[in-house]
């Protein structure tokens, strides 16, 4: 069977929060600073290792505004946020993955994902 992919991905005024529906019926949603704090892009995260959390707090005041979600092929979206940061790629395992383990996470610092 092959892997769960968004079939709508909705990004609510104001609410800061990003709706995934999947393929296989499940509904995700992540905070912008969950996906903001685990942005996979190398300037984050350098070049290899697993994807950390980064300190969103040290960031500018409109870091955490999406300003764009575009398609990257046919596995993937990428984010571009109110700062003009627009490197990141989440491939879809990768974003099934951080809303299920920050789901019934308060503080997801301490999780980390490998590559």
């Amino acid at each position: 069977m092959s892997e769960p992919f968004p079939v709508e991905i909705l990004a609510p005024a104001g609410a800061r929060v990003l709706e995934i529906v999947w393929s296989d019926g499940e509904r995700s949603a992540l905070s912008h600073r969950v996906l903001r704090g685990f942005c996979p892009c190398a300037h984050c995260q350098g070049h290899q290792g697993p994807v950390q959390w980064v300190d969103v707090d040290r960031l500018s005041a409109n870091a955490l505004d999406l300003a764009d979600i575009f398609e990257v092929g046919h596995y993937a979206i990428g984010l571009a946020w109110g700062d003009g940061h627009r490197t990141g790629i989440y491939r879809f395992p990768f974003l099934r993955d951080l809303a299920e383990a920050t789901r019934d996470v308060d503080d997801p610092r301490a999780l980390y994902f490998e590559r």
